[in-house]
């Protein structure tokens, strides 16, 4: 079973920023795409961004030119830069594998609260 570990979620005014952080194991994270995903409350979850093994990355339209992905192949953590947060990214987020695929396994993840 893969563990993942989502954390930095919290509450944060608009227009500020948090970090988001994912450890997972070893083998998992360098076999594998990453991601992050979001759950808004009474909406499917959504990828947010992903980054590739070789670095390339994506964005969802929605936070393109606000966060950012990055991964530390030295401690097999993946983050989230999020900058300039709106009270739309308030959700729960989570991260996998980039894509996630019908039947993958999810962490606790980390809720992030945005006030207007």
């Amino acid at each position: 079973q893969v563990q993942l570990v989502e954390s930095g979620g919290g509450l944060v005014q608009a227009g500020g920023s948090l970090r988001l952080s994912c450890a997972t194991s070893g083998s998992f994270f360098s076999i594998y795409n990453m991601g992050w995903y979001r759950q808004a409350p009474g909406k499917q979850r959504d990828v947010v961004a992903g980054i590739l093994n070789k670095g390339a990355t994506y964005y969802a339209d929605s936070v393109k030119g606000r966060f950012t992905i990055s991964r530390d192949t030295a401690t097999n953590t993946v983050y989230l830069q999020m900058n300039s947060l709106e009270p739309e990214d308030t959700a729960v987020y989570y991260c996998n594998k980039f894509p996630a695929g019908r039947g993958a396994s999810w962490g606790k993840g980390t809720l992030v609260t945005v006030s207007s």
